[in-house]
Formats: C-alpha cells, sequence, structure tokens
C-alpha cells in the first residue's frame, strides 16, 4: 500500500471516527438502498485495489443516482445534499 492510499484511509477512519458520528448522516447510497456508506465502500476500494479513481467515481456516481428521484427527473429523492456535490452534506439514515 502506498503513501497516498495510506493518507486516504487514515482521513476515511478520520471522519468516520470523529466526524460522522456528530452529524448523524450518512451518504444518500446508504440512506436509500442501506448497506455501506460512501466512505466504509471507497475504503474498501483502497485496500483492494488501492486509489483506483474509476471504482471510487463509479461510486460517487451511484450515489448521485441514489439521490435523483428517478420518477421525477432531478428532484431528491432524500433530504439534504449528495456526498458527490460540491459540498459534502450527507443524508439522515433512519
Amino acid at each position: 500500500m502506498g503513501l497516498l492510499d495510506t493518507l486516504a484511509l487514515a482521513g476515511i477512519a478520520l471522519d468516520q471516527r470523529w466526524i460522522s458520528p456528530h452529524k448523524g448522516f450518512c451518504c444518500a447510497h446508504a440512506a436509500v438502498y442501506g448497506g455501506a456508506s460512501c466512505s466504509a465502500s471507497i475504503a474498501q476500494v483502497i485496500r483492494g485495489d488501492g486509489l483506483n479513481l474509476s471504482a471510487i467515481a463509479a461510486r460517487f456516481v451511484a450515489c448521485r443516482q441514489a439521490y435523483v428521484d428517478p420518477q421525477v427527473t432531478g428532484r431528491p429523492r432524500v433530504r439534504g445534499m449528495c456526498c458527490c456535490v460540491a459540498l459534502p452534506i450527507p443524508f439522515h439514515c433512519v
């Protein structure tokens, strides 16, 4: 594992340990489909494949698709903002 991989995992761990528990939020993908959040999924990608940017981008695309309601073009299906827009303000998990 390279230095960038280690730094990325350390940043994700910092967020998961000290920031996310106080927000009470998760990403749109986890809010809509359940399962792992984007940070947990991306950490798994990094552990397995390193900083595989195409796999990481694919997860953010999936999160964005979870955010947008397919029945009403462009309208969010959950409250908050998608984690793959300019400001990472995720969603309340239920």
